[in-house]
């Protein structure tokens, strides 16, 4: 989904080529239309019927991506109500039956403290500001609480430059890149990869 022109675009499937506004909100950094090319690639054996889980939404481009080409549901996890209100419009837009928004902050969603939809998931985007710290707590989360199925993917943001995150405990990068600022990993578990 570009960025360009203050917008997003989905770049592949059912929806390919229809543009979305950007939400409202500072600090939004909707994924790279080339990133997103490049994940969809690395996850096209295993998108179709995946249930999955965008857990910092923001613009909702990765869940909506994946709607798109083909996943069979995802939970859009977003805990600003103007960010969230703007991705039901865009839901509603699409008429995105899979998808289900939540507001909630992302710790508490994890800890089940949120009614909402949920997993296990089987495949999980993590994406939270750069600068939150919310990363490595996420992803133990996600594996403590038994968030993703057993044969789960996980991809991972963080900046580029910056050490490798902490890993959690069984899984490790399949696939990994950098473009511009932004390094993105695919994970699997162990004995997937």
């Amino acid at each position: 989904m570009s960025r360009g022109r203050g917008g997003i675009r989905i770049i592949g499937g059912r929806w390919r080529g229809r543009r979305l506004a950007v939400p409202p909100g500072r600090g939004l950094r909707p994924t790279p239309d080339r990133v997103r090319e490049t994940l969809f690639n690395w996850l096209s054996p295993r998108i179709a019927g995946a249930r999955c889980l965008d857990l910092f939404a923001g613009s909702g481009a990765l869940g909506l991506e994946a709607l798109s080409r083909g996943a069979a549901g995802a939970v859009l996890v977003e805990r600003s109500a103007p960010v969230v209100r703007h991705l039901r419009e865009q839901v509603a837009t699409l008429g995105a039956e899979g998808a289900s928004v939540v507001q909630a902050d992302a710790r508490r969603f994890l800890a089940g403290e949120v009614a909402a939809a949920g997993g296990p998931f089987d495949i999980a985007f993590l994406d939270p500001p750069f600068d939150s710290g919310q990363l490595e707590p996420a992803m133990a989360a996600l594996e403590a609480g038994g968030w993703l199925t057993e044969g789960a993917a996980l991809h991972v943001e963080s900046p580029a430059g910056g050490a490798e995150p902490a890993w959690p405990e069984g899984w490790q990068p399949h696939r990994g890149h950098v473009h511009g600022e932004v390094r993105y990993d695919l994970l699997l578990r162990g004995e997937s990869a």
